[in-house]
């Protein structure tokens, strides 16, 4: 059952916690109350003003899981505030361990401060859980991909358009690289995973795959330097940084051009095109 006084009270609470800059937010002008205003929070969480506003009053809907969810990574919620949010809403918390969507609050902080940049965080299994406006404008909008396709690897042995960003020498080792990470995340996660479940489905799907997996190999290291052919301003060399967030088996990846290089002006052009 869903506790809609506890749940207005928990969430207004939360919103007077934060302020703008804990988001990535401008301090904008005076504020009559402390914290985030509702349009604020709304906005975070992807939904009307209205719909929070009345979960906030506790004379809302009964929100479901996603909307739930969306309202957890809004405010920047602890894995445990975020388990309490599911309970006030009648729910049961999703489980925890390297298969949640919910990003830590500390990596959001960090991730809140990129907007001019590529920044993406990423699950173990290629998934990506949030993405700058630069990073939707190299990689695709991400929003758009569900169920395995939100995976790149599954992508990467089942739909030919996953490569084209790819230049074609570096697509072979792109693939073994690939294959060699989820092995082992198979194995560390164990046989009933959803790491196990993507093997299995790509081993039925892709002889490329097959052959691969074949081949045993496990350890493979990325370059920390990433080529990319972008369809609207050409090769890209971007150096890759990465966060790892061992509690939630996420990993904050940061995407920068060398400056004066080529790939700087090319990065700058990409920025300016982006919000076309």
């Amino acid at each position: 059952m869903i506790d809609r006084p506890g749940l207005g009270a928990f969430l207004r609470r939360r919103r007077a916690a934060l302020q703008p800059a804990d988001v990535g937010l401008p301090p904008g002008q005076r504020r009559r109350t402390d914290g985030l205003r509702r349009e604020e929070v709304a906005t975070l969480c992807h939904m009307s003003a209205d719909y929070y506003a009345r979960l906030e009053r506790g004379t809302g809907p009964h929100p479901s899981e996603q909307m739930v969810a969306a309202i957890a990574q809004g405010l920047h919620l602890s894995r445990a505030e975020r388990d309490h949010v599911f309970r006030l809403a009648g729910h049961r918390p999703p489980d925890h361990g390297a298969g949640t969507d919910h990003v830590g609050p500390g990596m959001m902080r960090i991730f809140d401060r990129l907007v001019d940049t590529p920044a993406e965080v990423v699950s173990e299994l290629g998934e990506t859980l949030l993405q700058t406006p630069l990073a939707a404008a190299l990689f695709g909008d991400a929003r758009e991909r569900q169920g395995r396709a939100r995976s790149i690897g599954w992508r990467w042995f089942t739909d030919p358009e996953a490569r084209a960003l790819f230049p074609v020498e570096d697509r072979e080792e792109t693939g073994r690289l690939y294959v060699s990470s989820l092995r082992e995340i198979a194995a560390r996660r164990g046989p009933g995973s959803t790491a196990a479940g993507l093997a299995t489905a790509l081993l039925k799907r892709s002889e490329e795959f097959r052959a691969l997996w074949d081949e045993q190999e496990v350890g493979l290291v990325p370059g920390s330097v990433k080529r990319y052919d972008h369809p609207d301003v050409g090769r890209l060399e971007l150096q890759c940084q990465m966060l790892l967030d061992p509690e939630q088996a996420h990993v904050l990846l940061v995407y920068t051009a060398e400056p004066g290089t080529v790939s700087h002006e090319r990065l700058r052009l990409l920025s300016v095109l982006a919000p076309a």
